[in-house]
């Protein structure tokens, strides 16, 4: 069962009727957890024992860290190392839930990748076997990485002195909670239990926010995104053909499917949550649209630019340091970043360049703050639009690490951007045999894309002007057809299923 399916959508009914049926909030919880076993189930069946047995233990863990000291001392000069022992046990189970969440993760994702490169940097001939043995039989549970941050953020928001939930019901409806169970969006505990005790049963015009977002998410999911994908995987599964205008055309066109196909995830999954009484945060706001890659950072994957601001960069002590040491933060950040997406190089060396390019803009605003004419200049219309080209240029550009991994595969592309042609039948077998279009026609449908969304944003951003519920009620049954009426025969997984 994935989102924008007939068995989703009756499996989403279902649980609406039964849910909003119940008076009890304990009851309404209930029926959430075993609506999202339920879903996870259709899934990944094995791996629901696993996810319960994480859940408990961070449950626990949160309770264990929160335990209040015994301040029955026996002496007056005992309290202070009575107090330190304290720290030091809250302290320390702490760090053994960071380690047991971040071991799940590397169990799962990264043990034949470490094999592998081990392997290659001492020369072992069986280590890539062993590698693709493993990796072979290794499925992670989907949402794992997911799963993992919500944990961590959980227990170090109680060490710093949240309050951690006595309701196991509770904890595991808000782990388990099915919207946002696969692809996030990245959600705190405490700002979600706060929903639960003020739960009610949505206005109409939240209903129609909620079917407005799913009808968004199936429109830019099956409508855009996996037509986009088919010219994606054509391109990219046949780079000794492509020539430096194919390359650059499909790197344009990823960069679109990504945000597309992940936005649209999140958008179906905010509606669900909405329908059910809950509001999921944000997790983009018009991305390709920033003028910094600072920007872009908070506009990108909002949740987790929060997740790694909150408790990677600040505790490595932000930017309260000196300007070399915010570079290193910034480089560390964005360098955990790439591994956490993914257990290959590819994503390493897109870390790298998104920390390099956040080191970049610090430099730069640095001396801008030292001259003033600098600073005036990039605040002028031709310093935005130069700003805009070249944080869109490497967010584009390193998208390509991003789909190819294999640095074999992207190290290619990026020779050949420039200067090299395509093979003869190239063009005749993918744009005109597979798409039924030209190059040119395939190029010009692509920007009508990106100028949508460029209209998209001067309405809402510019014109601050949103439609009204009366006209999204009229859009949502249009939108949900025509996504139904032109989606691609095979629909393909959600990109970020993989992370």
């Amino acid at each position: 069962m994935t989102f924008l399916s007939i068995l989703y959508g009756i499996f989403l009914l279902s649980v609406l009727g039964i849910y909003w049926s119940l008076e009890a909030r304990s009851l309404k919880l209930l029926i959430l957890l075993a609506a999202s076993l339920v879903f996870y189930s259709s899934l990944q069946l094995q791996y629901v024992p696993l996810l319960l047995g994480m859940t408990l233990l961070n449950f626990w863990l949160g309770r264990a860290i929160a335990a209040p000291r015994d301040w029955r001392t026996p002496e007056e000069d005992d309290w202070q190392l009575a107090q330190q022992d304290w720290n030091n046990r809250r302290l320390n189970l702490l760090c053994a839930g960071v380690f047991l969440n971040v071991l799940l993760l590397v169990s799962f994702k990264y043990v034949p990748f470490l094999i592998s490169s081990v392997g290659a940097a001492l020369s072992l001939s069986t280590a890539q076997e062993s590698a693709d043995w493993i990796g072979d039989r290794l499925i992670a549970p989907l949402g794992i990485s997911f799963f993992t941050f919500e944990c961590i953020a959980y227990l170090v928001d109680v060490y710093r002195g949240a309050p951690p939930t006595r309701s196991f019901l509770l904890f595991s409806s808000y782990k388990l909670f099915f919207p946002k169970l696969i692809s996030g969006p990245i959600t705190r505990f405490h700002p979600l239990a706060d929903q639960i005790k003020t739960l009610k049963f949505p206005q109409p015009n939240q209903i129609v926010e909620g079917l407005w977002l799913i009808a968004c998410g199936a429109v830019k999911k099956l409508l855009l995104a996996d037509h986009i994908g088919t010219l994606v995987d054509l391109s990219f599964n046949n780079l000794q053909r492509a020539g430096s205008g194919d390359l650059w055309l499909a790197t344009f066109a990823y960069g679109l499917q990504l945000y597309l196909d992940f936005s649209g995830y999140v958008d179906v999954a905010r509606g669900s949550a909405i329908l059910l009484g809950f509001e999921l945060p944000q997790n983009f706001n018009f991305p390709y649209f920033s003028t910094s890659i600072a920007d872009f950072w908070r506009r990108w994957h909002i949740t987790l630019g929060d997740w790694l601001r909150n408790y990677l960069y600040f505790p490595l002590g932000g930017s309260r340091k000196n300007l070399t040491r915010t570079c290193v933060n910034l480089a560390i950040v964005m360098l955990i970043a790439g591994i956490w997406h993914g257990a290959a190089w590819g994503f390493v060396v897109w870390g790298l360049l998104h920390g390099l390019a956040l080191v970049a803009h610090r430099l730069t605003e640095a001396q801008s703050q030292r001259f003033p004419a600098l600073k005036s200049w990039w605040q002028s219309l031709p310093g935005t639009v130069t700003a805009w080209a070249l944080t869109q240029f490497m967010v584009f550009t390193s998208w390509t690490f991003f789909r190819l991994p294999n640095l074999r595969e992207s190290g290619l592309v990026v020779q050949r951007l420039w200067g090299h042609p395509a093979d003869i039948q190239f063009a005749q077998k993918i744009y005109v045999e597979a798409l039924g279009s030209s190059r040119l026609q395939t190029t010009v449908l692509l920007l009508l894309i990106g100028v949508g969304m460029a209209i998209a944003y001067l309405i809402q951003r510019g014109l601050k002007v949103q439609l009204n519920w009366s006209v999204k009620i009229l859009l949502v049954p249009i939108c949900l057809f025509a996504a139904w009426l032109f989606a691609p025969n095979e629909t393909a997984p959600y990109i970020y299923f993989d992370f």
